[in-house]
């Protein structure tokens, strides 16, 4: 194997550091200590499914059409899947250059593209994936044993906290293990090892150090052990962006949006994505009883919800009260999906100028005429428009005073290239990454998840022909694409966004023929939704 490349999603210095000094982790320790180091920038926005497209591709989000966890198609949305990439990942190039690779883990790689080599695909793919070459899945299983996807549910009352914990250790190791099994098999150029728990135990176990550090010394003995196989060359460490402690605000921007009477709302249940669309249609937990049965129309219960909508007792206002009294767990289980759609206020997307239609976008969207379905606002009144809402923005303040933004900005400053129409138009960058975006309406301040993505990641590249001492201090996501294909001498795209790092002999860049893009494949997943929804990036 030439060039190894290592993907540890949210590793960032502050959570390895003490880790290394500790000597907890002695494989990345070595990879760290004999090779170049540093922070490694990631994008805006700084989020899992966008960001690892990003590396992968060199490109930013405008050129490779990911922006987010969920696609758009005017006011209709699915979860993001390997057919939203439209842009050459690098075992791309590697395979239109005649070089091989095996691909293990890697976010929205579903379903894979044909390539010399193998693709196991990773996060926001289904539990049962379509993997490359057809069949290859069960060879991995019958090599390493139950290989999955995610870990079994947190919310599946069988389940509890430690036995997913331990999950989350299997899973880790059955990584390695099938990554190791298909390069033996397949003796690629180029391998590709991608670990999504150093990311999720945040989420699911804030502020657990104890679990932390199992999840990496698990991850360091993969690295080991695939180190001892492979022998790489090269191998490139990476993450997509960082973790950390979040003491500021869940801002419901759509509240401030509406108080300006740039947003619309609506209790017919659909608007923004929520956690309740992705519910069972009838109860959650139970069998639905004669009064919740869809085809007889709205059941009292609903009927009852959808007038108390009316008055104003919203789902958003009624959910403050429940959790008071520790019900809301109850409720959530228990009550039919359509009168929680029937209580539910929410963003109407064809009546409002601009709305935030998910929080890790990181911004507004315009309703603009001729380009979204229902479009309100003018083309010609576009720049107006957009002035208005970053005039509302990036004034905020939080309750002690302090800017809520650090930047509030039109989306080219961040986004550009073919698919940037896609995006958000307006981008909110939260001060210092210490406050979080929420969709709902109701309030306009509330607490934020514990833990959650900050803009630094971090790189170490060692090997062969690696240059140690070379300065990383100024890395960026988008520099790893590059950089793995200077490892082979392959020339990296000129549309790519980043450049070869120092720490290796840079290739010039050159054009390369338009990529042909194919037809977008629905993901239609109810699983993959609910696990968005179970770390919180749908509410």
């Amino acid at each position: 194997m030439r060039t190894l490349l290592v993907g540890l999603d949210a590793a960032c210095g502050p959570i390895l550091d003490p880790l290394l000094e500790e000597g907890a982790l002695p494989n990345l320790e070595e990879v760290f200590e004999d090779g170049a180091t540093g922070p490694l920038r990631s994008q805006i926005p700084p989020w899992t499914a966008s960001a690892w497209p990003s590396l992968y591709t060199g490109k930013n989000p405008g050129k490779h059409g990911v922006f987010d966890f969920l696609a758009f198609d005017g006011y209709d949305w699915d979860v993001v899947n390997g057919s939203d990439v439209k842009a050459r990942t690098m075992w791309d190039y590697l395979d239109e250059n005649g070089l091989s690779s095996v691909v293990v883990n890697a976010p929205v790689t579903h379903p894979p593209r044909d390539i010399d080599g193998a693709v196991i695909p990773g996060y926001l793919a289904p539990d049962e994936p379509d993997c490359h070459p057809e069949g290859i899945l069960d060879d991995v299983r019958d090599a390493v044993g139950e290989y999955r996807v995610y870990a079994e549910r947190e919310t599946d009352d069988r389940v509890d906290d430690e036995a997913k914990f331990d999950e989350y250790l299997a899973l880790t190791h059955l990584r390695g293990e099938a990554f190791r099994y298909l390069a033996d098999r397949f003796d690629p150029d180029f391998g590709f090892v991608q670990f999504q728990k150093t990311d999720a135990v945040f989420h699911d176990f804030p502020g657990d150090s104890e679990k932390v550090r199992a999840v990496y010394e698990a991850v360091d003995e993969e690295l080991g052990e695939t180190l001892s196989a492979c022998d790489p060359d090269v191998v490139v460490v990476a993450s997509d962006h960082g973790i950390g402690e979040y003491d500021g605000y869940e801002v419901q921007v759509n509240e401030f949006l509406r108080r300006e009477g740039l947003l619309d709302t609506a209790t017919d249940g659909r608007g923004v994505p929520s956690w309740f669309q992705v519910k069972d249609e009838q109860l959650v937990g139970g069998d639905a009883d004669a009064d919740t049965d869809a085809d007889d129309g709205p059941t009292a219960v609903e009927r009852l919800a959808a007038f108390a909508a009316k008055g104003g007792l919203t789902y958003q206002r009624g959910k403050a009260v429940l959790e008071r009294l520790g019900l809301a767990e109850f409720v959530g289980k228990h009550v039919p999906i359509g009168a929680v759609f029937a209580a539910s206020e929410s963003v109407s997307f064809e009546s409002s100028r601009a709305y935030l239609r998910s929080g890790s976008e990181l911004g507004v969207r315009l309703n603009v005429e001729g380009r979204d379905p229902s479009g309100v606002v003018p083309a010609s009144k576009y720049e107006s428009a957009r002035d208005d809402v970053i005039s509302v923005l990036e004034s905020l303040t939080d309750p002690e005073g302090r800017p809520v933004f650090d930047e509030v900005v039109p989306r080219e400053t961040h986004i550009y290239g073919p698919y940037a129409d896609e995006a958000v138009d307006v981008l909110c960058v939260p001060r210092d990454f210490e406050n979080s975006l929420s969709v709902h309406v109701g309030d306009t301040f509330d607490s934020p998840e514990p833990w959650n993505h900050k803009p630094d990641g971090v790189v170490a590249v060692a090997g062969e022909d690696v240059d140690a001492d070379a300065d990383l201090s100024g890395a960026h996501l988008f520099d790893i694409a590059p950089t793995v294909l200077s490892t082979f001498g392959v020339a990296p795209d000129e549309e790519m966004d980043g450049e070869t790092l120092a720490v290796v002999d840079a290739v010039e860049p050159i054009s390369y023929p338009e990529f042909e893009v194919a037809d977008r494949v629905q993901t239609d997943d109810g699983e993959v939704e609910e696990r968005l929804a179970d770390l919180g990036y749908l509410e």
